[in-house]
């Protein structure tokens, strides 16, 4: 039962967004910069943003070489490079609008493991780097195997080092509670623990429903920003959620890693936290049981993160220790390109960010308003 005062002033508005993370987020702040006056709502079902939004490992992620040359082979040159300039300018926008102290942006640079059973061609970095340069005006990657020992690595492991000149690497926790703190100082207000049902258009408005409550939501537009769970309110979109396990080690005195790296076409991602290893990946391990929701630890993919940190990332007989172990749901399709649809009547999907939504996210909330508007 609802108040006379609740419906006078909780259940209209002229824009809603169904997900808060950072998609949504974006989405919100850049429709309130381009209209200060309208009222926006944010329903997330979580307490924290569900998926990976708070759960992700912090890269600015603008792609290794090897998953740059394996989109060229899959998507054609010139919507891989499109996907790379999205990122550029995603991230560009995230660090205009928060500012790169609030997100603890740090340009480390990093760069790529090739190891002994890999097939990768050392001969392309020169072709990519000339792909590349319009977009970052610099030469990107470095084929330079004199650095692997000013990391750390087991280099008997390691055939080849493409060093990256334009990665960074961003705090995840602070880079999101500061975008909630600027989505709310614009004037944004956001409901947790708000399961929205599909939006239905009745009497010329979009009327959104919560799970397990009776109050309902008016607006004259929705923004769906729900990433891997979209497949509950829109079923049969080329969607599958893709589960990330994560681990943090405890600080490691004298750790010389610095910067963020990959390896293994992408699927293996690692970084400094301070004195602090963090290390993710390993779906390509079991993709079958990481194409789930489930917000649960694969000890096989934990084992192999570990075994990795032990005999190739970290020098010999370096002491360690795991603080904590965690895993975020992403989204993948057949295409590695985000959904970004318009379904009529001011209802718009922005989804399936195939774990690059720390560097599209923000230009996706844009585009999204774009549609809108």
């Amino acid at each position: 039962m609802l108040s006379f005062w609740e419906k006078e002033s909780f259940l209209d508005y002229d824009l809603l967004i169904i997900g808060g993370g950072i998609v949504g987020l974006s989405t919100a702040c850049s429709w309130k910069e381009r209209h200060p006056q309208s009222s926006v709502l944010i329903l997330e079902s979580g307490v924290f943003p569900s998926g990976a939004s708070t759960r992700n490992a912090g890269f600015a992620c603008y792609g290794s070489a090897a998953e740059i040359l394996h989109d060229i082979n899959q998507m054609g040159e010139s919507r891989a490079l499109e996907m790379v300039e999205m990122r550029a300018k995603g991230l560009q926008l995230l660090r205009n609008r928060l500012g790169d102290n609030e997100i603890g942006y740090e340009e480390f640079g990093g760069g790529e493991l090739i190891l002994q059973a890999e097939d990768f061609d050392i001969t392309a970095i020169p072709y990519l780097n000339g792909l590349l340069h319009p977009i970052f005006g610099k030469e990107v990657f470095v084929h330079d195997n004199s650095a692997l020992a000013g990391f750390g690595f087991q280099s008997e492991h390691i055939r080849d080092f493409i060093g990256n000149r334009v990665e960074g690497q961003i705090h995840t926790g602070l880079m999101m509670k500061n975008l909630i703190a600027c989505a709310r100082s614009l004037g944004v207000e956001i409901l947790t623990g708000a399961k929205a049902f599909k939006p239905e258009w009745i009497n010329g408005k979009w009327r959104t429903a919560l799970e397990g409550n009776t109050i309902e939501f008016n607006s004259e537009r929705v923004a769906v920003c729900t990433n891997a769970f979209t497949e509950s309110l829109f079923p049969g979109l080329d969607i599958k959620p893709g589960r990330g396990q994560v681990l943090i080690t405890a600080p490691i005195p004298g750790l010389k890693l610095m910067g963020i790296f990959h390896f293994d076409e992408g699927y293996y991602y690692f970084r400094n936290v301070g004195e602090r290893v963090l290390f993710g990946g390993g779906r390509n391990l079991a993709f079958g049981e990481e194409t789930t929701l489930e917000m649960a630890l694969n000890p096989a993919i934990q084992n192999a993160l570990e075994m990795h940190l032990k005999n190739m990332i970290l020098p010999p007989e370096t002491h360690f220790s795991i603080e904590h172990r965690w895993a975020g749901i992403m989204a993948f399709g057949e295409e590695k390109v985000p959904i970004l649809q318009s379904l009529g009547n001011g209802l718009v999907l922005g989804v399936r960010m195939n774990g690059m939504g720390v560097a599209i996210g923000s230009e996706i909330g844009k585009k999204l308003c774009d549609i809108m508007s």
